[in-house]
């Protein structure tokens, strides 16, 4: 079982993460979040460790670049259960993340709006959301990966059964949704940029 005890919280879709966040932070979870989602969290009294604070650098470029940083991926892919990678972590003062719940900038539905240009498109990209979505599904061994709202509850019940604990099963099956979402993505994204150019997607 893997226990959780620190988590990332960096939503654009912020329905029902109130009562997600407060029910990790009841169960002793440190929560890490950025921008918009700290702010939000903050407000309905949750606390919260802002991600510049954690890494020890601060966001930039109108928030283009936040998450992106070693002492993230690295607490997402580190092997808990490797020596050299724990080894790694002590040296780097690097501290294990447990539980991501990300869900993306809005690409599609920003593309389906009328009048929507290609800078607007450009910009609701994302990058860092996919990147820590695709970190932790790949150590699913160790971390579990929150997609959508409609796991919240599934993910606070099982911890409440299994001491603050998600099962091998669950990360496995919330991976393997994690990455068919991030294709799905790209794909929406690639067509666009096909159909911008006048290339036929194949």
């Amino acid at each position: 079982m893997g226990k959780i005890e620190r988590a990332i919280i960096s939503v654009t879709d912020k329905s029902g993460v109130l009562g997600f966040a407060n029910s990790l932070s009841g169960l002793g979870v440190q929560i890490l979040s950025t921008g918009g989602t700290a702010r939000a969290l903050r407000e309905g009294g949750i606390s919260v460790t802002d991600i510049s604070d954690y890494t020890g650098f601060p966001e930039m470029m109108d928030g283009r670049v936040k998450t992106l940083h070693p002492k993230i991926h690295g607490a997402l892919l580190g092997l808990r259960d490797n020596g050299k990678h724990a080894q790694a972590m002590q040296e780097h003062n690097i501290e294990p993340i447990d539980l991501v719940c990300v869900n993306l900038y809005p690409f599609e539905q920003t593309i389906a709006k009328s009048g929507c240009t290609l800078v607007e498109a450009i910009e609701n990209i994302d990058i860092g959301g996919p990147s820590m979505l695709r970190s932790a599904a790949k150590n699913n061994k160790f971390v579990t990966v929150v997609t959508e709202p409609a796991q919240y509850d599934a993910i606070i019940n099982e911890m409440e059964k299994n001491s603050g604990s998600i099962s091998e099963q669950t990360r496995s099956d919330y991976a393997r949704i994690a990455f068919g979402l991030t294709a799905s993505y790209d794909t929406a994204i690639s067509k666009y940029l096909n159909n911008k150019a006048g290339v036929e997607f194949p």
